[in-house]
């Protein structure tokens, strides 16, 4: 397995904080990490958007938060409005997820036009979207068609999962995912990668990002051999 220096590896990880007892206190302290270390973001939910962009103001890490977010069943009309409330309070990114009934029935064209709004809503305020199509809930088909979806919307990224369902990414995932989107789309790993074999193993695969909230123990697994990578 190819492995890559700490700095590389940080600028792809998404540093998260999802919880819903999660503090202002622990938000503050993960955007300090994010800044030391040199992570991609800090990713929170909404309600976390203005301290977010308050604490990375300047760093390389950008404001992240979630939207519909666990399960994807809000209405589209309310992602949408979710989205643009949270890049008005300085989100840079947003991770929505998918309506996964609609993926789980093969309803293309309500995928598409659930993503396209959060993308419409996002890009206006040149934020990126990540689209979570929650691969444990679906078949290969439907992954693919779900992916297929999130590209034909012009979203930025394609994820595997809100970590908060019945499995996170796989490797095969990842595979699929980035083989069905191609070369031009962002792929995000997310769910259950708690170590840098972990991590590495998803880039191999496909991913670009990764999703973890255990991305300073997966940057300090490789601090006794920086000088060899």
């Amino acid at each position: 397995m190819t492995d890559i220096s700490n700095a590389e590896l940080a600028a792809m990880i998404d540093h998260t904080i999802l919880a819903p007892t999660a503090s202002e206190a622990d938000v503050r302290r993960l955007c300090a990490e994010a800044r030391e270390h040199g992570f991609a973001s800090v990713c929170a939910n909404p309600v976390w958007a203005p301290v977010l962009a308050q604490e990375l103001d300047g760093a390389s890490a950008v404001p992240c938060v979630v939207i519909g977010f666990p399960f994807g069943a809000s209405a589209t009309e309310v992602k949408a409005f979710e989205t643009t409330t949270a890049v008005a309070a300085g989100a840079a990114e947003v991770d929505m997820v998918i309506n996964i009934a609609d993926a789980r029935a093969e309803k293309r064209q309500a995928l598409v036009d659930d993503i396209k709004a959060v993308v419409d809503a996002a890009h206006a305020g040149n934020a990126k979207v990540k689209v979570i199509i929650e691969t444990s809930e679906l078949t290969d088909d439907q992954k693919v068609l779900a992916c297929e979806a999130a590209v034909e919307a012009g979203a930025d990224f394609v994820k595997t999962s809100t970590g908060y369902s019945s499995a996170g990414a796989t490797v095969e995932d990842i595979a699929l995912m980035r083989k069905t989107v191609g070369p031009n789309i962002g792929v995000k790993a997310s769910g259950g990668v708690r170590t840098r074999e972990q991590a590495l193993a998803m880039i191999e695969a496909g991913a670009n990002r990764i999703g973890a909230s255990k991305g300073i123990a997966i940057i300090e697994a490789g601090e006794a051999g920086e000088g060899s990578y």
